[in-house]
């Protein structure tokens, strides 16, 4: 969080893009553990403050996960910790991995998300998906195994 201050500071035409993917501390302790470190209080509160500093939006990237962080009183969470600036919320929806147990939420929950947040007054995208078919999509791009090499 010092680092967002410092950006803001420098001036430069930027549009911050936060990854958020939760609504209250508790899921994004599970999903992101450096929450522990800076929590959502301490983040809005740079958010708002390079907002405030450059008169650009940040942009807030939010990961769907079916029953994790999709209900209608996320949304509710989410619009309460946006309300009072500049912001846009990106929703991604998930792409499976091997190694996760997190599912796709559907597309009528994202739907509902989006236009509750709608709603509200806050700016929201859907992410376009592409790559899915072939495991290349976001989140998706990784090694699949290690390989050791012997001289």
């Amino acid at each position: 969080m010092p680092k967002i201050r410092e950006l803001a500071e420098l001036g430069f035409p930027i549009t911050l893009a936060v990854s958020l993917h939760g609504s209250s501390d508790s899921v994004r302790n599970t999903l992101m553990p450096i929450n522990k470190k800076y929590p959502l209080a301490i983040l809005m509160d740079a958010c708002r403050y390079y907002g405030r500093k450059t008169g650009r939006r940040v942009t807030f990237e939010y990961a769907m996960l079916k029953g994790v962080n999709d209900s209608i009183v996320d949304a509710e969470k989410l619009a309460g910790l946006l309300r009072g600036f500049i912001c846009h919320v990106n929703i991604i929806p998930y792409n499976p991995v091997s190694e996760k147990d997190f599912q796709r939420s559907s597309p009528g929950v994202v739907k509902d998300f989006k236009e509750y947040l709608e709603k509200t007054g806050i700016e929201v995208t859907v992410r376009r998906e592409l790559g899915g078919d072939i495991d290349a999509a976001c989140g998706q791009l990784r090694r699949r195994q290690m390989f050791s090499y012997t001289s």
